[in-house]
């Protein structure tokens, strides 16, 4: 993998550039689409392609449980199993930990709506908020020092993920891009659960990386360099400008691994992760955790001011067309989130004008297209009223139809974002595109 900068956005940490993989490359900032189980809900890869992503992220949990990772690889890889020829990422299962663990139940997902809570709030007096109590709440993972335990939702059977097995799943998918694997937490949780949540996540990127190299690095390839160079590099993995010897395998070339920045709302911890991942050897970066809106750009700005600069940084999660210009103007280059789908599945479409829900009455009997001035295939060939009546009839291409134009909005926002910063006018842009953008009619 390699990166590179085109151009910085003046007076802020955003920049456009070019992020090179072995299934082709990714113009940056960009829009990933998510296929949570080896597929865009709704939509085909070819549908995916014209709507203009470049790169789908697959999620591990999922596809470990269902088909197994071993059967994906054995299929040979991801790619060929799904039929997409372009870039691919892989998450490291780190949000379902947190999604069947200390969230299980309570509603909590990537963005939480806690005005009140401050930012810092281990720095408060008297600390912030208690920890949720959820002694009496259902769980279906366990998290310990070495790992996580988990029972699978699908038929209640107990696995063990480590990050020595989040990582050999993902080298076993194939992808492109990896994730470390780490422990996510909520805003809500107090300061001293937060202390020891990163320490884990530090503790398992260093593990994830340590296997990341056992796997990528034969010991032919190891001996076949200068001896001084291969006991350095053996003896010290933080030294990331010494690139070693890749392994071949029948899937791809291996993947490069991203390690994942966290720590919650509190600045210093989250200071601390970024300076401590950043030392890591790591291909490029994760933003992870989840946010109150009101600190989501705090929390960005401040890791993004100590990650490398020379090193693609991705916020992972995220996807709302406010977030995504707050994203890429405090150096953010990878966005991934599930709503372009989820939404456009339950209805609900994105405009210039702001989030459409087609099943209101005044769309039954309107005639014109989602947007005249799309050019995505539902706008062009489908009006308002069809795609009503396809809702209102519960039929299955009611969601394919929203879900095309969804992604196809969301992707060619952040192209033109990308474009702005290569024109000189992204605060233009951005303004223009916010004045106008409102959040539902």
């Amino acid at each position: 993998m390699h990166f590179e900068i085109k151009k910085k956005l003046k007076n802020s940490l955003g920049r456009a550039g070019v992020l090179t993989t072995a299934h082709g490359a990714i113009e940056t900032p960009a829009f990933v689409s998510v296929g949570t189980k080896g597929t865009i809900k709704s939509l085909n890869p070819e549908q995916v392609k014209e709507a203009g992503a470049q790169v789908v992220l697959a999620n591990t949990y999922h596809l470990y449980l269902q088909p197994g990772d071993e059967l994906v690889r054995d299929a040979g890889g991801l790619h060929k199993f799904m039929n997409w020829p372009g870039p691919l990422m892989t998450d490291s299962g780190g949000f379902q930990v947190f999604s069947l663990g200390a969230a299980y139940g309570k509603d909590v997902s990537k963005i939480i709506p806690l005005p009140n809570l401050p930012l810092n709030k281990g720095e408060e007096k008297g600390g912030g908020p208690e920890r949720f109590d959820d002694s009496a709440a259902p769980r279906l993972a366990k998290i310990g020092a070495d790992g996580v335990s988990f029972k699978s939702h699908l038929d209640g059977s107990i696995h063990y993920i480590t990050p020595e097995k989040s990582i050999q799943i993902q080298h076993n998918l194939g992808a492109d891009i990896i994730f470390a694997f780490d422990e996510a937490t909520s805003p809500a949780e107090d300061y001293k659960y937060q202390e020891e949540a990163l320490a884990r996540t530090h503790a398992w990127a260093k593990r994830s990386l340590e296997h990341h190299q056992k796997l990528c690095f034969t010991p032919e390839a190891f001996f076949s360099g200068s001896p001084f160079s291969c006991w350095k590099i053996w003896l010290h993995p933080q030294l990331a400008s010494l690139r070693r010897p890749r392994k071949e395998t029948s899937v791809a070339s291996h993947p490069a691994l991203f390690g994942i920045v966290q720590g919650g709302l509190e600045k210093n911890l989250r200071k601390k992760s970024a300076e401590y991942i950043g030392s890591l050897p790591f291909d490029g970066f994760g933003i992870g955790g989840s946010y109150t809106k009101e600190h989501m750009e705090v929390v960005v700005k401040l890791v993004n001011e100590i990650l490398p600069e020379e090193k693609p940084r991705h916020l992972l999660g995220i996807g709302e067309p406010e977030d995504l210009f707050m994203g890429v103007e405090n150096g953010v280059d990878l966005f991934d989130c599930v709503a372009p789908t989820r939404l456009g599945r339950n209805g609900t479409i994105y405009t210039h004008q702001g989030k459409m829900i087609i099943m209101n009455k005044e769309f039954r009997k309107d005639f014109n297209p989602i947007e005249s001035d799309c050019s995505c295939y539902t706008c062009k060939n489908y009006t308002r009223a069809y795609v009503a009546h396809l809702f209102h009839g519960k039929e299955m291409l009611a969601g394919t139809l929203a879900s095309i134009h969804n992604l196809y909005f969301i992707v060619n926002l952040v192209k033109n974002i990308r474009q702005s910063i290569l024109d000189e006018n992204f605060f233009e842009f951005k303004e223009e595109f916010l004045k106008n953008y409102r959040k539902v009619k």
